[in-house]
């Protein structure tokens, strides 16, 4: 009697080529599937089960593995940052150091003492199946160029992907993310067909942001409209991808100053949102005059005046200000010179010296408290910077071309793609 059960399936091979980041053919991929769609629902099977873990089973396993990893290297000689419970390091003599990160599976090792760095990756190697992949090219899709004036991490590749996966390839440049006069709403225009598209692209564009600080501001914006963007919010992210267009290569450098004086701007744009009439905060901060940290962020609550707005960015700034040099002083890099706090508040400025309270402050008391106390215990130092020289400026709100290409030389913004 004839059986559909009995038929043996047929398969085939599917075959993937990786690429790395500067297009060159990394390694070769094989699978054998079967083909499973030539069966019939009823004659061939009743039941579908895929087997997916549970997310809480998933964190359990990463939770073991970096349990294990870090109780291995510790007993190599690696201390665990209190700061950062991913980062490890070691001092093995006066000037001597070894540092590594973990990021999930993936880690990264540097220092200055080549012995030490030999000797702990054989021992990983002798308790976990790794593979060495030489000097740091790739990592966690940021590619990084070394050379003796110094180390340029860019997100090129995936900015390309970005642009092809949306048929903006062949779009025409702009010289800015977001129309300095327009004003996004919620239900401005007709809603668009795709909601789920909006979404996964202006994730991606957040992680483009993670090399591309003159992007925060504008991918801040359209990231508020993801529920229930409308047409004029996409309008909005295609503006921002043919800005990418003009530079898609574009990144950071980081190169030696002569100093490891650490520094920050804070700025905020008073009342600006026009939805909510919440200000945007935003800061950068700077190791020996390359950029580390910077943030576009929305205020959570409304503030009275621009003083009181500009106030609450120093207060978060002082935070991180407060977290870099923790670490800073755990890894023995770190002076201990008083950190610089630039604003171009004076009203601001004001209120961070004056020891009494009144009517206008009292109600930002905490964060006067915050920040004073650093002021008096010599950690930081305010100083006044003018408008034009305020870096945080581009996380604040939307400039126009000329005004973002000096800021940028200023972040330390480079293009190692771009023609001579």
């Amino acid at each position: 009697m004839y059986n559909r059960r009995n038929l043996i399936r047929n398969c085939r091979w599917v075959y993937a080529i990786k690429v790395g980041p500067d297009g060159t053919v990394d390694r070769l991929k094989a699978r054998l599937v079967a083909k499973g769609y030539t069966q019939i629902y009823g004659l061939d099977y009743g039941d579908t089960f895929s087997p997916v873990a549970k997310i809480p089973t998933v964190r359990l396993f990463l939770a073991m593995w970096f349990g294990k990893f870090s109780h291995v290297v510790q007993n190599f000689g690696l201390k665990r940052s209190e700061a950062d419970h991913s980062v490890f390091y070691c001092h093995t003599s006066p000037g001597k150091c070894v540092y590594s990160i973990v990021y999930v599976d993936d880690i990264v090792i540097t220092g200055n003492d080549a012995t030490t760095i030999s000797q702990l990756k054989k021992h990983l190697f002798s308790h976990f199946q790794t593979k060495d992949l030489g000097h740091l090219r790739y990592f966690l899709g940021i590619e990084v160029a070394q050379s003796k004036e110094g180390i340029v991490i860019s997100q090129r590749k995936y900015a390309i992907d970005i642009l092809k996966e949306t048929g903006m390839l062949d779009c025409k440049p702009i010289d800015s993310p977001m129309d300095p006069n327009q004003k996004l709403m919620a239900d401005q225009g007709e809603p668009f067909t795709d909601p789920e598209r909006y979404r996964r692209l202006v994730g991606k564009l957040i992680y483009l942001t993670i090399t591309r600080p003159d992007l925060s501001f504008a991918v801040g914006i359209v990231s508020q409209f993801m529920q229930a963007p409308h047409i004029d919010h996409w309008n909005a992210v295609l503006r921002i991808l043919r800005y990418i267009k003009k530079a898609p290569g574009q990144g950071l450098l980081y190169e030696d100053k002569g100093d490891s004086q650490i520094s920050g701007y804070c700025d905020a744009d008073w009342a600006g949102c026009p939805i909510d009439r919440r200000s945007t905060t935003g800061y950068c901060v700077f190791l020996g005059g390359n950029l580390i940290s910077w943030k576009s962020k929305k205020q959570n609550v409304v503030a009275r005046s621009s003083a009181e707005a500009e106030y609450r960015a120093m207060a978060l700034i002082t935070c991180e200000l407060m977290w870099i040099k923790q670490l800073l002083q755990e890894l023995k890099f770190c002076e201990g010179h008083p950190m610089k706090l630039y604003c171009d508040n004076q009203a601001a400025l004001h209120i961070a010296s004056n020891p009494v309270f009144h009517e206008r402050t009292k109600h930002i008391e905490v964060d006067c408290h915050f920040v004073r106390e650093k002021l008096l215990s010599k950690e930081i130092v305010t100083k006044f910077v003018t408008s034009n020289e305020q870096l945080a400026d581009v996380m604040t709100k939307s400039l126009r071309g000329p005004r973002i290409q000096f800021l940028c030389s200023k972040l330390g913004a480079y293009n190692l793609y771009a023609s001579a």
